[in-house]
């Protein structure tokens, strides 16, 4: 909690000198009745930068008014222990501070949003004092500096949930955020990286927000890290759509080779202190059995010979994590982020980010036919919902193939019609344009 400030009551006015100055507190009226009104500051702990913070309000009628109004800020309030004057600022540092359950990804998630947004936008702002109107200023200054609608929500997310805590606490009588509305913008969906999209992203640069590659491109990419070490995670990625944690998070007794299973109990986390942690899965949904191809149990078993032998000639005891660094510990999700980067950019391959990789799997799945159910139960969604409303515009695309197949299997029944020839050489040029 912030420290209790001290502060001061003092009278003032506009008056103005001969020479137009202000007499501000020296005027020598202040004392008679109506002249004037009464102002209070409150000395608050200074800024992480050094800065003074002197909040001064005023307008006051008498020296009394000023003073309750002082206190009811200085005052501890009912709930905090600590005791003082907080600002915005001071509450959320608190908040995150005080939380216990609380996932390390989160708590850093939080602390950026803190540092990097939340202390300019409310610098000096007391939290007593907050209102709706701060609050939509604030995201109104995103929006103008360019924020897009998805990062600002997560953004207000972070400050609705702290400041419901402070009412919780009995540091707020309301929470003024909850009466805002923000634009929900559109979500990015997995697109699919066409001959098109790759010809426009090599003469633009621009490149679509959520991309995957095609079954062709995939096997390229793989096949230009064959002999990588870490080929084997990156094909499991791939072809399961296990996200980057999770990955980490395998060891050797989550695998089953023999029935090709794979059971996702745990992820990998860093933590603030720079430490790699097992941690729970992101939601109960995400506990599952993966069911793993043939060709990806070869490349495991592949992995686990080349894995203990590395290591046995390295002198590295095994400590049964299935993907890890040179000597032996569990994989960092960002080092797997950054090599899978350098790879791409390496391969010539339009771009994607690792966790499209996922998108890619689940792309394949359609593919192959698999209902949206099983994807959802293999991707570890909470929903089908969440899994149809992902990857509505790959569907989409599949679904024009689905009308080019259908007009292909048309175009054949035409060419051999039941009946004489005739028919088949009406036909064939109206077939002919719906496939061309």
């Amino acid at each position: 909690m912030g420290a209790r400030g001290s502060g001061s009551v003092f009278a003032r006015c506009g008056c103005r000198d001969k020479r137009g100055r202000r007499r501000g507190i020296s005027c020598p009226r202040l004392g008679e009745a109506g002249h004037g009104s009464w102002y209070f500051s409150l000395d608050l702990p200074r800024h992480v930068d050094g800065g003074r913070r002197r909040p001064r309000r005023g307008g006051y009628l008498t020296c009394d008014a000023a003073a309750d109004a002082r206190d009811r800020l200085s005052v501890p309030q009912p709930g905090d222990p600590g005791g003082g004057v907080l600002t915005v600022a001071d509450w959320l540092e608190t908040w995150v501070g005080t939380r216990v359950r609380l996932r390390d990804s989160t708590r850093r998630m939080y602390r950026g949003h803190i540092r990097l947004y939340f202390r300019r936008l409310f610098d000096g702002v007391l939290l007593a004092e907050l209102h709706a109107g701060h609050v939509e200023g604030a995201f109104r200054r995103l929006f103008d500096e360019g924020m897009n609608p998805a990062t600002a929500r997560r953004l207000f997310s972070t400050l609705r949930t702290a400041l419901t805590a402070a009412v919780r606490e009995r540091l707020l009588s309301d929470n003024p955020a909850r009466y805002i509305k923000l634009p929900r913008g559109a979500r990015p969906h997995a697109v699919v990286w066409t001959k098109r999209r790759v010809r426009e992203w090599r003469e633009t640069g621009i490149r679509p927000a959520v991309a995957v590659w095609t079954p062709a491109q995939l096997a390229r990419f793989l096949a230009f890290i064959g002999s990588h070490r870490l080929f084997a995670v990156f094909r499991l990625i791939a072809m399961r759509g296990l996200r980057r944690g999770e990955a980490c998070g395998l060891r050797w007794e989550d695998l089953d080779l023999e029935e090709g299973l794979a059971y996702i109990s745990r992820q990998v986390q860093e933590g603030p202190d720079g430490r790699l942690r097992a941690c729970p899965l992101k939601t109960e949904s995400s506990q599952r059995a993966v069911a793993l191809d043939p060709q990806t149990v070869t490349v495991l078993r592949a992995h686990r010979s080349r894995e203990a032998r590395r290591l046995g000639e390295s002198g590295i005891e095994a400590q049964g994590w299935v993907f890890t660094d040179e000597i032996g510990r569990p994989l960092s999700p960002d080092c797997l982020t950054r090599t899978f980067g350098r790879l791409v950019g390496e391969s010539s391959l339009p771009p994607v980010r690792l966790h499209d990789l996922r998108h890619g799997a689940a792309t394949l799945m359609l593919l192959a036919g698999e209902e949206l159910k099983t994807i959802a139960d293999q991707l570890g969604h909470s929903s089908v919902v969440l899994t149809a409303d992902t990857y509505l515009s790959v569907a989409v695309e599949l679904g024009l193939k689905s009308a080019a197949d259908a007009a292909r299997l048309v175009l054949r029944a035409g060419r051999r019609p039941p009946g004489g020839g005739g028919v088949r050489k009406r036909s064939a040029p109206v077939l002919a344009e719906i496939t061309a």
